[in-house]
């Protein structure tokens, strides 16, 4: 059996301003369009997740209240306090914490934490698609990017650095 983690970054907010608490910050014009655009490609493309974890920030919530609109019946979604400006080690573990009835997880978040935890996921690609995946996603993880990872793994636990088949990796300016 395989594990499927998509990893989306929150789609493009508006600028920080000393009025608004970071974490309200709201989805800007183009990250609306982006978030819709994604949540397209991903039925398109992969199919609905089984879960779904959200950071409880503004523009996360909103990111995936766009994205699922491209979906007929939603999954399971939790909003997490912990996912917020997480680092890459806690977003692992709540990933390998997630049930393993779930084949696919779909983790909304922010960075740094999202595209460093992509980085060590990545295995050494194989094959001149993994590569150009692989080189894309080491220029720049922008925000509303998807990364989509395959791990040859029962249990959620078991997934490991090194170890994620880096099967897409979508930006809205590739859609």
């Amino acid at each position: 059996m395989m594990k499927r983690l998509f990893l989306l970054r929150h789609a493009k907010a508006v600028a920080a301003d000393a009025h608004t608490e970071d974490s309200a910050r709201v989805l800007a014009e183009r990250g609306r369009s982006d978030a819709l655009r994604m949540g397209e490609y991903l039925r398109k493309t992969h199919g609905m997740p089984d879960l779904v974890l959200c950071s409880t920030a503004a523009r996360t919530m909103e990111t995936w209240q766009l994205a699922s609109r491209a979906f007929e019946t939603l999954p399971k979604v939790q909003f997490m306090d912990a996912l917020y400006l997480a680092p890459w080690s806690a977003i692992l573990k709540l990933a390998r914490a997630a049930p393993d009835n779930a084949a696919s997880l779909l983790i909304i978040g922010h960075n740094p934490g999202m595209e460093n935890l992509a980085d060590i996921l990545a295995r050494e690609p194989k094959g001149s698609s993994e590569k150009r995946r692989a080189n894309s996603l080491e220029e720049k993880f922008p925000t509303a990017a998807l990364a989509v990872f395959h791990f040859d793994a029962q249990k959620w636990k078991n997934i490991a650095a090194g170890e994620g088949v880096l099967a897409d990796f979508r930006r809205p300016k590739d859609i």
